[in-house]
């Protein structure tokens, strides 16, 4: 049986990513989809926040990390994002992490948006 979901989408928030300057000082939005996978029959059962994954939490790491220490690679945002949220709360399986920059600026190109997705597992995290 394929495990629960709980997902944030959307979470638009201002960052300084990127390779090139201009994007390391006048920064841009990202926006972040995370969907973290777990077993949430304890948490529907009991009612219990704490028996669940709190969105509330996993919203304000993903705030710290896009919001904080600027970085080149989307990848390496998104791989932050895992880490934290597996490492944040036991219950969660697996993960997926998508990151867009919308209107990213390429010449020569019209485009909404560039991203990259990242999965991991609890397994491969720990192994």
């Amino acid at each position: 049986m394929p495990p629960d979901t709980v997902s944030l989408a959307g979470i638009t928030l201002y960052g300084y990513h990127g390779a090139r300057p201009e994007e390391r000082t006048l920064g841009q939005r990202f926006v972040v989809d995370v969907d973290l996978y777990a077993d949430l029959r304890t948490a529907a059962a009991t009612d219990a926040l704490e028996a669940t994954v709190n969105y509330s939490e996993v919203y304000r790491l993903v705030a710290e990390i896009v919001e904080g220490e600027p970085v080149n690679l989307l990848e390496t945002v998104g791989e932050r994002i895992i880490r934290s949220v597996i490492d944040r709360f036991p219950e969660i399986e697996h993960a997926r992490v998508r990151i867009a920059k919308p209107g990213v600026a390429i010449a020569g190109s019209v485009l909404r948006e560039a991203s990259v997705t990242i999965n991991r597992t609890r397994a491969e995290l720990q192994g």
